[in-house]
C-alpha cells in the first residue's frame, strides 16, 4: 500500500463483506484500511491523515451515525460515505444532512462505490486543506501580543499611526514599532496584504476574538 495517497477507512462488522468491499477498493487503486467496528475505528484510526469513511450504518456498539457524529465533534474533516443493508429514509435523511457524502445500499452497482469514494476523497483533501490552513493563520494571529492586536484593529480600520497613537494613548513610535511587530508575526509585507489575511482568517474562524 502506498502510504502517500489517502486512505479509505472501511468499517463493517460483517466480515466477508469487509474483506470483499476492502478487496474490490484495493485492486481499484486505493489505499484502504479495515475495522471490525465503529468503536475500533474511532480507538486505531489516525485521523489526521487524508482519506475517507465507507461505513455499515447498522453495527454492533456505535452505529455509522454514531461514527459520524463523533468524527464532527472531534473536528476531523473526513467524509462518509455509508452502506446499507435495506434503505431507511430517516437515517438517509439524517445522514445527508450531517454532511454524508452519499448513502447506498450495499447491493448498488460496484461503479456508484467507486464513484462515492472518488468524491469523498476529494472533498475530505479539500477539507484537510483547508482546515490545516485555518490552523495556520490560528497559530500566526495567537502569535500577536494583546497590545499588537488592538493596533491592528485599528490599523484594519484604516486609521494612522498618529491616529493610533491618539486612541491609545501612545507615542507614534510605539505604534510603529507594533506595526512592525504585527507584519513579521503574521508574514505579511503590505497593509492591503494584511487586510487580505484578516478577512481570510474571519471567513475562516482562524482570528482570534480579541483581535476583532
Amino acid at each position: 500500500m502506498n502510504l502517500s495517497l489517502p486512505v479509505v477507512h472501511v468499517v463493517d462488522d460483517d466480515a466477508s463483506f469487509l474483506h470483499a468491499t476492502a478487496r474490490l477498493l484495493s485492486v481499484s487503486g486505493f489505499a484502504v484500511k479495515t475495522y471490525a467496528s465503529a468503536d475500533v475505528f474511532l480507538a486505531q484510526c489516525d485521523c489526521t491523515s487524508a482519506g475517507c469513511v465507507v461505513a455499515d450504518l447498522q453495527m454492533p456498539g456505535s452505529s455509522g451515525l454514531e461514527l459520524q457524529a463523533a468524527l464532527a465533534q472531534r473536528g476531523i474533516p473526513m467524509p462518509i460515505v455509508f452502506l446499507t443493508g435495506r434503505a431507511d429514509t430517516e437515517s438517509t435523511v439524517r445522514a445527508m444532512r450531517a454532511g454524508a457524502e452519499d448513502f447506498l445500499e450495499k447491493r448498488a452497482p460496484m461503479e456508484a462505490l467507486l464513484d462515492a469514494v472518488r468524491r469523498a476523497l476529494a472533498r475530505g483533501s479539500q477539507e484537510q486543506a483547508s482546515r490545516a490552513r485555518r490552523l495556520e493563520l490560528a497559530e500566526r494571529f495567537k502569535a500577536l501580543s494583546d497590545r499588537e492586536r488592538e493596533v491592528l484593529v485599528h490599523v484594519l480600520r484604516g486609521r494612522l499611526n498618529k491616529q493610533i497613537a491618539g486612541d491609545l494613548d501612545v507615542n507614534e513610535r510605539t505604534v510603529k514599532r507594533h506595526r512592525t511587530a504585527i507584519m513579521a508575526k503574521l508574514k505579511v509585507r503590505a497593509v492591503a496584504d494584511l487586510v487580505r489575511l484578516a478577512e481570510e482568517a474571519d471567513e475562516a474562524g482562524g482570528r482570534p476574538a480579541a483581535a476583532n
